[in-house]
C-alpha cells in the first residue's frame, strides 16, 4: 500500500476530531471518524452509539484477553475490532486518508505509509474545550476527561499492547492548548 494516511489519536476534549477534519480539508483527503462508525455499525448490526462505547471500554475478563488473542472472537468488542481492523485496512488501501481514533495508527503500521499524530492539552484547556463543545453535564468536566482517557487509554492497550499517548508510539505530539487547534493543523499538512 503506497497511500500516505495519517493516524490521529487524542486526548479526550483536546480537539483531535477538530485537527482532523481541518487537515483533511486542507489536504482535500477524506476525514474518517463518524463515518467510520457508521460503517461498522452497518458491518456489525450494532447501532452508533453502541459502537462509540465500545470503541472505548477493554474486553473484561480472563477468558475473553485469552480468547481474543487466539483469534477468537469472544465478546461484541471482538467482533467490533475484527471489522474495525477490516474497514480501516480498506479505507486506507483507497487512498490518502485521515483517520481519527479506533486505534488506526496500530492496525496500519505495517500496512501503510503512516504520519502517527496524538493530540493533547493541559486539563484546563480541555475542560473549558468540551464544556463549549459537548455542553455541562452532572459530572464535572474534569471527571469527564479522565474517565474517558482512562477508557481510551485501557482500550488501546488491551487491543495493541502499546501504551496509549507514550511519545514513543507517534511520529508526532502536539499541545493543541499551546500551539491552538490551526497551528497543528498547519504543522501536520506541512510534515504531510
Amino acid at each position: 500500500m503506497k497511500n500516505r494516511i495519517i493516524t490521529i489519536s487524542r486526548e479526550f476534549g483536546s480537539g483531535g476530531r477538530t485537527i482532523g477534519k481541518k487537515v483533511a480539508e486542507a489536504l482535500n483527503i477524506p476525514c474518517y471518524d463518524s463515518q467510520l462508525i457508521q460503517k461498522i455499525a452497518a458491518e456489525s448490526g450494532f447501532n452508533e452509539d453502541y459502537i462509540k462505547e465500545a470503541g472505548e471500554y477493554a474486553p473484561g475478563g480472563f477468558l475473553s484477553s485469552a480468547l481474543s488473542h487466539r483469534g477468537i472472537a469472544s465478546t461484541n468488542e471482538d467482533y467490533i475490532w475484527e471489522i474495525q481492523c477490516r474497514i480501516i485496512t480498506e479505507l486506507a488501501e483507497k487512498g490518502p486518508c485521515v483517520i481519527v481514533g479506533r486505534c488506526a495508527d496500530y492496525i496500519l503500521r505495517d500496512k501503510a505509509d503512516c504520519l502517527k499524530v496524538f493530540i493533547h492539552a493541559d486539563m484546563s484547556f480541555r475542560a473549558k474545550r468540551i464544556v463549549e463543545v459537548y455542553g455541562e453535564r452532572e459530572q464535572s468536566p474534569e471527571q469527564r476527561l479522565k474517565d474517558k482517557d482512562k477508557r481510551r487509554a485501557a482500550y488501546h492497550r488491551f487491543y495493541t499492547d502499546m501504551k496509549w499517548g507514550h511519545a514513543q508510539n507517534y511520529d508526532l505530539t502536539l499541545n493543541s492548548g499551546t500551539l491552538g487547534i490551526d497551528k497543528c493543523v498547519d504543522i501536520i499538512r506541512q510534515l504531510y
